[in-house]
């Protein structure tokens, strides 16, 4: 059976140390205990989430990265494609300019070839109208259509 292929965004990964938000924390903690395991998804981060994690203070930081490195990925570098592909979302009216990294985020996942981008990012991401919006401009330029879910829905619930 061929593995789901997930994209992690930035907000995902910043959860990994969110005392502000101890649930969501707590979610994205088991998260990387599956992924540890990576018998059922290939999981992609983008050169983009490593931005935004630089941008972060330490010693979040540095923990974000290690907590990075202990589980098999494959990292997602910039090309051309993404650059057109956002454009398109843009004049789409998916999302506006202000938000161009989270349309970044969506274009390299789409380009990739993921069936799931992970998101505790609701406002943008995690959201029927975003979802429907990015998906009706992948079905016009001939890309197969993506999910959006949250942490949450990987986990599962408490038994």
């Amino acid at each position: 059976m061929r593995k789901k292929k997930i994209y992690l965004d930035t907000s995902v990964i910043s959860h990994l140390d969110a005392e502000d938000t101890p649930e969501k924390m707590e979610v994205t903690l088991k998260l990387w205990d599956i992924l540890n395991k990576n018998d059922e998804y290939e999981t992609y981060i983008s050169y983009l989430a490593y931005e935004e994690i630089d941008e972060c203070r330490e010693p979040k930081r540095t923990y974000m990265r290690d907590m990075i490195n202990k589980i098999d990925y494959i990292e997602l570098s910039k090309n051309k494609d993404i650059e057109n592909l956002v454009n398109a979302y843009l004049n789409s009216n998916v999302l506006s300019e202000k938000s161009i990294d989270d349309l970044t985020h969506i274009a390299v996942a789409v380009l990739s070839d993921v069936d799931y981008i992970i998101s505790w990012n609701f406002k943008h991401f995690v959201n029927i109208k975003t979802v429907k919006a990015v998906n009706l401009v992948n079905e016009a330029l001939n890309y197969k259509a993506i999910e959006i879910i949250p942490p949450f829905m990987i986990v599962g619930g408490e038994d």
